[in-house]
């Protein structure tokens, strides 16, 4: 949970609205990633190496955007009436958000405090303490789970599913309205028994209001390149619509709602 001076701003030794955290842009009307339009705000720093990254400019800690809360919530302000006529709200992606909990979750706080809806877009790679401090001012959470088989996961992303899987079973313990994203990537993702195995697992968590297939694009291959860095993905094609009907349907297979 959040301290005190989190909590009872009155009490603490510092403005929590100028609490500084490390972002690399922000979207002002994004309407992917939560219900209606939103005001995303993508932090900078990122502990995993997803080989299909669109945003690799995000991982560094270093090379962001120091700003503070009050500066974003001012910000977000002059989108109001879209969040408002749209059913809304700010979400917050990146990166990875909860490698900066504190910040994360006073932004969020303060944001509900102006009734507006908060969203999480996580790889759930994280210790359930600092999760918990975001999650409380959190209203729905965006989970990426990369792959069901842990040798596979671990070479998608260079780290181990097991935090992500610990996370998505808290989420469910404590009934947090959750959208499971999964990215389908021809050769890399896309196995039958993978897939199943995944959609099974969904299928035991209680609060799962959808499951968002995402086709694997090439949009952010030109980022790899201007980095420097080895992009192995280059000669993969998106998936076809066949593959992705199949993957839909593997998910519906077990009840799921699929889009």
């Amino acid at each position: 949970m959040l301290t005190s001076s989190l909590s009872s701003p009155s009490r603490s030794i510092f403005d929590p609205l100028q609490l500084t955290g490390e972002i690399h842009s922000v979207e002002t009307c994004g309407s992917v990633d939560g219900p209606g339009l939103r005001f995303i705000i993508f932090t900078q720093g990122c502990p995993l190496r997803c080989l299909y990254c669109h945003n690799p400019d995000c991982r560094d800690h270093q090379g962001g955007q120091t700003t503070t809360v009050e500066a974003l919530i001012t910000d977000i302000q002059h989108y109001r009436s879209y969040m408002d006529a749209s059913g809304g709200g700010v979400t917050v992606s990146g990166g990875e958000p909860l490698l900066q909990p504190q910040f994360v979750a006073e932004l969020m706080h303060q944001c509900q405090t102006l009734g507006i809806h908060t969203a999480l877009d996580t790889s759930g790679y994280s210790d359930l303490a600092s999760a918990q401090q975001v999650l409380q001012y959190t209203d729905l959470v965006l989970l990426d789970l990369k792959s069901y088989d842990p040798q596979r996961f671990t070479q998608v992303t260079q780290v181990s599913r097991e935090p992500t899987f610990r996370l998505a079973r808290y989420l469910s313990e404590i009934g947090k309205p959750t959208w499971i994203r999964f990215v389908l990537v021809p050769n890399l993702t896309d196995n039958v028994e993978n897939v199943a195995n995944l959609a099974q697992f969904v299928a035991t968590l209680t609060n799962i209001e959808w499951v968002e297939v995402l086709p694997f694009h090439q949009m952010g291959a030109y980022k790899w390149e201007q980095l420097g860095y080895d992009y192995r993905l280059q000669e993969t094609q998106p998936p076809s619509p066949e593959l992705v009907a199949r993957v839909c349907q593997q998910f519906r297979d077990y009840g799921l709602s699929v889009r």
